[in-house]
């Protein structure tokens, strides 16, 4: 069931969204060669508590983090260690959600650690731009799978591919409601949207094949052929007056 939201509620979950939204950014300020994903993590958790909120992924599940960093082939849940240090040429993914006040807010992006390769910064502006072509279709009375058709259009044309694996979602009262949204599929399907929704928007896009396998750890998710992943995420409203991405600063 699809749970929509009043203007009460949207500006609570947009109070959760702008504290995920601002511990990203600080996170994105540490992200430099030599640091660990433990030492990232770290900050995040500091960050997010510091404003009075809960981690979201810390004991989801039993994730054992507050934050995922996926560096290179990883593309989702990648869990934050002492022994992954970044290094110059990297890409991370930095993936997080914040509880406040009984709402959730989730986020995510990724970052070049310093000079990337020519590879990386496409992949990488693909999936950012596809984000935005996705939530340019989150709009009343358009179907759900515009969103995942615009997606999976952008990405395709500059030779990229969609994780099949992994879906965006509702947010609100959970950290993961009704309805599911893949990244891709045909345009004209799925339900309506209506104003009060919520969604967590976010394509997760490859360099080569959209497959991916899962690591002995239970959690991080890797490319089958250990080409490159990226990944964006902003939690979005359906208003009468257009998409209105919550986690933009």
């Amino acid at each position: 069931m699809i749970i929509l939201k009043s203007q009460e509620e949207i500006q609570r979950i947009a109070d959760a969204c702008h504290i995920a939204a601002e511990a990203l950014e600080e996170i994105n300020k540490n992200v430099v060669p030599g640091i660990t994903t433990l030492e990232l993590d770290n900050i995040a958790e500091s960050f997010i508590k510091s404003r009075g909120a809960v981690p979201a992924f810390k004991g989801y599940k039993g994730y054992p983090a507050s934050l995922c960093t996926s560096v290179n082939e990883q593309v989702v849940h990648g869990i934050p260690s002492a022994k992954t240090k970044l290094k110059e040429g990297d890409i991370i993914s930095l993936d997080l959600g914040v509880y406040h006040k009984g709402f959730y807010g989730d986020i995510a992006s990724t970052l070049p650690v310093h000079s990337i390769n020519e590879t990386a910064k496409k992949l990488i502006s693909t999936t950012q731009e596809a984000l935005s072509k996705g939530i340019e279709k989150a709009v009343v009375d358009n179907r759900l799978s515009d969103i995942s058709f615009a997606i999976q259009s952008s990405v395709e044309a500059r030779g990229f591919s969609v994780v099949r694996n992994f879906v965006g979602h509702g947010i609100g009262r959970e950290l993961h409601e009704e309805p599911q949204l893949p990244n891709f599929g045909s345009p004209g399907e799925g339900p309506v949207l209506v104003e009060g929704m919520v969604l967590a928007i976010e394509p997760m896009v490859n360099a080569g094949d959209w497959d991916v396998i899962i690591l002995n750890d239970g959690w991080t998710a890797v490319t089958k052929d250990r080409s490159l992943s990226a990944h964006f995420e902003h939690t979005v409203a359906i208003t009468s007056n257009g998409p209105r991405a919550l986690t933009k600063v």
